[in-house]
């Protein structure tokens, strides 16, 4: 194992790299943990020296700032006591910092045996502010809600989103909407850019063959250490077709019985709890995620299809087939995770799919699946220029808000923008390169839709998702 002494004064004395701002503000609250989670290679790290670079030009003194990366193989083993030595050696170091603030960011701490004590002692006893990352949704559903006991916010970091792709590449956002047909030409080819290539930082620049085969060795480095190694899976091949199986469909309908039929089709022997582990794996690795049918019975939930979105537009294009291009499922798959950005974890926020009575689909609703009250309701179609197409979004989401009582939708469309008014409340078509920009005000609470519900009997209320107030209830 390297000295800790020379762990601690490499990075105070290395620059700290040139990074692409992230939209994503960490929080900080006295005598709580900021966690951030998320799949590898999203960013994770530089999410960690954005916030070092604001602490040091906010005035910090970089000798109160503790940087370590726990998959340093200069560090294992990684013992239980490993985390109590580093902080005392760097105590040792700078006696000052314990008198002071000492700001410890310790990424991939999963990989530390017992970590979740150490951190409750620390905030219990030190004056720190403690910054984590990891790699595994665990630490949001087990180690930081659980063994944290209420110590740790967790924040969740994607790839880029469209958004921070555009910056990474130069183009600064418009100054006012809409843009000026020249930047509105540059934004939408932008987009189709960002469909094909999503938002993995290291693959933003890289030819079309490296960035296949990078995009294809992030599955596999998930698939080995944050599945088949963290839960000890001994069929790994059929763990690699199950996963495969779904990256290749995003924005479908899938259930696990009609996949384990065609694996077993192919001569793959794996049984169906062992999908439905390895599902639940996949969604705490944040490789993907599935989206249920929007139904209080939790029964129905369980026994209809639930439908499927990857970590990343890129990702499921990797992933693909050559000859499958379908732009409309990776459109799909973008604005799911753009409204996962903005409502996040919150039971009032759950996004799930909706079936009309007479059995249209609406690809999005948001709200609270228990209390069965819908906030917003969202279509997404790469074109309405076809009748038949038009019709059947304009059909479904009518008959929705009528359901719901929901008196605003929209559609999320490549190019097109109009307002179209029915019996049952406007529908917004809205092309996406806005729609996702505009994703950033919704999320800071700004210039967000205000979305109508008809409520018999009861008192005008607010209800708020986070920050964000998405849905009045009036009475009307």
């Amino acid at each position: 194992m390297a000295d800790l002494d020379f762990l601690i004064s490499e990075f105070q004395e290395s620059a700290l790299p040139a990074l692409t701002p992230r939209e994503i503000e960490l929080p900080r609250v006295s005598r709580k943990a900021t966690v951030v989670i998320g799949v590898r290679r999203a960013g994770k790290t530089f999410l960690l020296y954005q916030e070092i670079r604001r602490l040091l030009e906010s005035g910090i003194d970089r000798r109160d700032v503790l940087y370590a990366n726990f998959e340093d193989d200069r560090i294992h083993p990684a013992t239980p006591d490993l985390l109590a030595r580093l902080l005392e050696t760097f105590y040792r170091v700078n006696p000052a910092a314990r008198r002071r603030t000492a700001y410890l960011f310790l990424d991939e701490i999963q990989m530390v045996p017992g970590w979740p004590r150490f951190v409750r002692r620390v905030l219990d006893t030190e004056n720190v502010r403690v910054y984590l990352t990891g790699s595994s949704a665990k630490m949001l559903h087990a180690d930081v809600a659980t063994e944290l006991r209420g110590r740790g916010l967790a924040v969740e970091v994607f790839p880029f989103s469209f958004s921070e792709s555009n910056a990474a590449a130069g183009l600064e956002p418009p100054a006012t909407m809409p843009p000026g047909p020249k930047l509105r030409s540059e934004i939408e080819r932008r987009l189709l850019t960002y469909l094909d290539v999503g938002g993995f930082p290291e693959v933003q620049t890289m030819a079309l063959v490296e960035r296949v085969q990078t995009l294809q060795d992030y599955v596999e480095i998930v698939l080995l250490r944050d599945v088949v190694e963290r839960h000890r899976i001994e069929n790994t091949l059929a763990a690699r077709a199950f996963a495969r199986a779904l990256l290749q469909s995003p924005a479908r309908r899938f259930t696990v019985n009609k996949i384990h039929a065609d694996l077993r089709s192919r001569g793959l022997q794996v049984s169906k709890d062992t999908l439905h582990a390895l599902l639940q794996h996949f969604q705490d690795a944040y490789l993907l995620f599935t989206a249920p049918i929007f139904s209080k019975s939790v029964r129905a939930r369980a026994t209809n299809p639930r439908k499927v979105y990857v970590i990343d537009p890129g990702l499921a294009w990797a992933m693909s087939h050559v000859t499958a291009v379908d732009t409309g499922a990776r459109l799909e798959n973008v604005v799911f995770l753009q409204l996962r950005r903005e409502h996040g974890r919150l039971l009032q926020g759950e996004i799930a799919y909706y079936l009309t009575a007479s059995g249209r689909e609406v690809d999005f609703v948001v709200g609270d699946l228990f209390e069965q009250r819908a906030g917003r309701l969202v279509q997404a179609c790469t074109t309405l220029a076809d009748p038949a197409t038009r019709a059947r979004e304009v059909v479904a989401l009518t008959e929705a808000m009528a359901e719901t009582g929901v008196t605003r939708a929209e559609v999320v469309t490549l190019h097109e923008e109009e307002t179209i008014d029915t019996d049952e409340g406007a529908i917004r078509v809205v092309p996406a390169w806005r729609w996702l920009l505009e994703g950033r005000s919704r999320k800071a609470g700004t210039g967000s839709p205000v979305l109508r519900v008809r409520v018999k009997g009861k008192p005008p209320r607010r209800r708020r998702t986070g920050a964000e107030s998405f849905l009045r209830v009036e009475r009307l």
